[in-house]
């Protein structure tokens, strides 16, 4: 068998330890894990959204806090060294307040700030019902 052949397996069955511990940790911490196909959908849904953040704001840490612990991916745009991202968020959400989450739905874009309530909505629509 060839190198890069064995070099691409090793890393396979790497990712797979990983993952399998990862899911240990969080049954062991309370938290369920997804099956395959519900951490996809999960995946899909999440790009529709988009998290407005500064990396040193407290508040927009519990939303990092919260989206680990949910297991959602969700794009990230810092409008500290992002100019761009900066002038979405005042000429579309309205203020420049972080953490503030665009939610991207079939007709319209949500702008939801406050992480308390960024939380809400992402239990809401992202938690699992025991």
């Amino acid at each position: 068998v060839s190198a890069p052949l064995q070099t691409g397996t090793r890393k396979i069955m790497m990712l797979k330890r990983l993952k399998e511990g990862i899911d240990g940790l969080r049954e062991r911490a309370g938290v369920p894990v997804r099956a395959c196909a519900q951490q996809a959908d999960v995946e899909r849904r999440g790009q529709h959204l988009t998290l407005y953040h500064r990396p040193t704001c407290p508040f927009c840490m519990r939303v990092f806090i919260a989206l680990a612990r949910l297991d959602v991916p969700v794009p990230r745009r810092n409008i500290t060294t992002d100019a761009a991202a900066r002038n979405e968020l005042v000429a579309s959400g309205g203020r420049q307040q972080v953490p503030c989450l665009r939610i991207e739905a079939s007709e319209e874009t949500r702008w939801l700030y406050e992480s308390a309530d960024i939380i809400a909505y992402l239990e809401e629509q992202f938690g699992t019902a025991d």
